[in-house]
């Protein structure tokens, strides 16, 4: 019986041995999955916004497509540069203006 007992001795050991391994590999597992869920669910979150500026874009190229747009800005601009000389060509005309009719009261 005592060959019997170191045997089982033996063998509950080696099972133990195994259980713990096998526990241990679970938990690597456990936390591996949590880490992958932590991952879907970011690239979910990027996903949402990925459809929702896909959205965005198609809303604003009914109303415009990049081209009109640069198009526009290069108008606008352009309208700027003119705002600019035609304020600064009526302010030389009303200087010179001013200086004439100063000119004319003394003759």
């Amino acid at each position: 019986m005592s060959e019997n007992q170191n045997g089982w001795n033996e063998w509950s050991r080696h099972i133990l041995k195994e259980l713990e391994r096998l526990n241990e590999n679970y938990e690597s597992l456990r936390v591996m999955n949590e880490e992958i869920k932590v991952e879907l669910s970011k690239a979910s979150s990027i996903k949402d916004e990925i459809l929702e500026i896909k959205s965005w874009k198609k809303d604003v190229d009914e109303v415009a497509s990049p081209t009109q747009l640069k198009e526009l800005i290069e108008e606008v601009r352009s309208l700027k540069t003119f705002k600019t000389m035609a304020i600064t060509v009526w302010a030389v005309v009303q200087f010179i203006t001013a200086i004439l009719f100063g000119l004319a009261k003394f003759f």
